[in-house]
């Protein structure tokens, strides 16, 4: 796929103006949506097209809008996920800084598609660029007729604002978004009820992730049927892969779903620094199970990922080479969960702070480290798993649990020698920083 779609924003300087991107037909297919469509086509549109969510779970889109009620006095929202918070991933920053009006535009369509007069983009705390931007955008198409009363003359009337967020992974599962945006403990809710009838102020809601929004309106333009003929059918569409760790040219790719890992990471990326050899790779952000050299020959689709024993999930590939002691990534991750863990339910918060206790026993010789710890490492992964509200806990368990088996014998080697064998064993006052 030659043509940049999603970053444009490459091809064409200053794209995040509304005159620029105006230019370069930006809001041609708010127009298209809006005076020719009704919602109930646009939601067939989307279905038709097969795009799925991009913001890791990888749900139909057009599904998912289906669920709405038919029939509410209740208003109806949209919530834009832009709480990039997986470690490995910035896509939807990138989108974001660079091209706020394809988002805004996005959001446009999709709000009309489901009879949505106000929209939320809840976007990470840190992102104090995007946010200025995005509200910069926000006035630009306030100002030019694209949101507001009558919309365009169509009598279609929108309001979008921006909530920034305060830093909490959590806030990136959808209820726990939702929570926040009530301004409320960023704890996920038990489903069901499913946003889709009970969601923002107890009112049917969509939660939709940037990166999914942003292929709206290329799909309005040019149709379902283009959509469909990039990449495999049950998973269709251009995707954005963020490629970080040890490759040459590491950065945000756009390329058709499905390209293989091997090809993002030799060709587009730039292989391996200094020729040395590939140790693993996490495919879709830190929570993903890792894969072996030897495992790298896989679509980057969602089906063929999950088949191949692991999930796309949010794109973010993590190289990494033979220098990469992988107790010390496992313990990386799993500090990550355990500060991350909103603590609402008990295998989640007491299984990550164990799991983190029992790595850096291994990979610091803290306390006595033995061979049952490995062992030990997959009992309390596999007690976390599908035993919590939201997914984070089996986000904590999964790399943990394939560190494990896939790296056996090095965790071994650690149990044995009472330390990490890469590197000498750390000062006590620096043991917590370089973790």
């Amino acid at each position: 796929m030659a043509e940049r779609l999603l970053l444009r924003c490459r091809d064409i300087p200053d794209l995040r103006r509304l005159d620029v991107y105006v230019a370069h037909g930006g809001y041609e297919a708010t127009r298209k949506a809006l005076t020719t469509c009704s919602p109930e086509q646009l939601v067939g549109i989307v279905k038709t097209s097969n795009l799925r969510g991009r913001g890791g779970a990888g749900f139909p889109t057009g599904l998912k809008w289906s669920f709405l009620p038919k029939q509410t006095a209740k208003p109806v929202y949209l919530a834009v996920n832009a709480d990039e918070s997986e470690p490995g991933t910035f896509k939807d920053r990138l989108i974001i800084e660079q091209d706020p009006h394809q988002l805004l535009e996005g959001i446009i369509i999709s709000a009309y598609a489901i009879r949505c007069h106000t929209a939320y983009i809840y976007i990470r705390g840190e992102f104090a660029l995007g946010a200025e931007r995005f509200e910069a955008a926000i006035a630009e198409a306030r100002q030019a007729g694209f949101l507001g009363k009558n919309v365009l003359g169509t009598g279609f009337d929108l309001d979008v604002w921006v909530h920034r967020g305060a830093g909490a992974y959590i806030c990136g599962e959808e209820t726990g978004l939702i929570e926040s945006l009530e301004g409320k403990r960023g704890y996920p809710r038990i489903k069901p009820p499913f946003p889709a009838t009970h969601g923002l102020f107890g009112c049917p809601t969509i939660v939709n992730n940037v990166e999914t929004l942003a292929c709206v309106p290329h799909i309005v333009l040019r149709g379902a049927d283009w959509f469909r003929a990039i990449g495999p059918e049950k998973s269709p569409g251009p995707k954005l892969f963020c490629v970080s760790g040890h490759v040459v040219r590491p950065g945000t790719y756009e390329l058709p779903m499905g390209t293989p890992l091997r090809e993002i990471i030799y060709d587009h990326a730039g292989g391996i620094p200094g020729d040395r050899k590939l140790k693993g790779v996490i495919p879709g952000g830190a929570s993903m199970p890792v894969f072996t050299a030897d495992e790298i020959d896989v679509p980057m689709d969602m089906d063929s990922v999950q088949k191949a024993g692991s999930f796309l999930g949010s794109a973010g590939i993590m190289v990494m080479d033979e220098t990469v002691c992988m107790v010390w990534t496992a313990l990386v991750i799993a500090r990550f969960f355990h500060h991350e863990s909103c603590g609402q339910c008990t295998p989640c918060r007491e299984g990550t702070g164990w799991l983190e206790k029992v790595l850096r026993r291994l990979e610091y010789g803290e306390g006595t480290a033995t061979a049952a710890d490995v062992d030990l490492l997959l009992n309390i992964a596999g007690n976390m798993m599908g035993t919590t509200i939201c997914a984070l806990s089996d986000a904590a368990a999964m790399p943990a649990r394939a560190f494990v088996t896939k790296y056996r014998a090095e965790f071994e080697e650690h149990a044995a020698l009472g330390r990490c064998p890469f590197r000498p064993i750390a000062e006590p006052s620096r043991r917590h920083a370089h973790a």
